[in-house]
């Protein structure tokens, strides 16, 4: 599979399920605006995934805000296991801390077999960060702080998508996230 069908597997992701159930009310307008990066890491090692997303960071900051918002990094390979997925993450969130971009980037994550801690596997409200690639979601805070500061109680946003994912129940989610690919 070329990295273009990756592309557009996770673009009709965004637009259905994370902008279509309004997961993310903030992901819209970029989304309208073709101001979201997709890149795809066709590694499978870990230190391959992990410099292509270095590189990834540097390319966002370098990128101006009005042309590149947000950026996706799709990895096919490598991270199918959540829990390899997930040390890479810390890694990754690490290296955000020390190359001081701490309050510049901030790192979102998404894994076709996302769980939060505590939460028995098959709840739909793992859909929140359910994908059907693990990759990895890089945002500039200030981006962040400016749509946040204009939208009413944006604490809810969480706890208003647990409740309507529950509601849709996990086979529904579960087609969803079928059709996408």
């Amino acid at each position: 599979m070329d990295t273009q069908r990756y592309i557009k597997v996770t673009e009709l992701w965004v637009r259905t399920v994370v902008v279509g159930l309004n997961l993310c009310p903030f992901a819209r307008e970029p989304l309208l605006q073709g101001r979201i990066r997709y890149q795809v890491c066709m590694d499978s090692e870990p230190e391959e995934i992990y410099r292509a997303l270095l590189l990834e960071l540097d390319a966002l900051l370098d990128a101006p805000e009005q042309a590149v918002e947000t950026s996706l990094l799709i990895v096919p390979y490598g991270l199918r296991a959540f829990e390899t997925y997930l040390g890479l993450l810390d890694s990754a969130e690490q290296a955000v801390t020390d190359v001081g971009l701490e309050g510049i980037l901030q790192l979102a994550s998404f894994h076709p077999d996302y769980c939060f801690a505590g939460v028995d596997r098959n709840d739909p409200a793992n859909y929140t960060n359910r994908s059907p690639y693990p990759m990895f979601h890089l945002l500039r805070e200030a981006s962040l702080e400016r749509v946040l500061a204009n939208y009413p109680e944006p604490e809810r946003i969480p706890l208003g998508n647990i409740e309507k994912l529950r509601k849709l129940g996990l086979a529904e989610l579960q087609r969803r996230l079928r059709l996408c690919r």
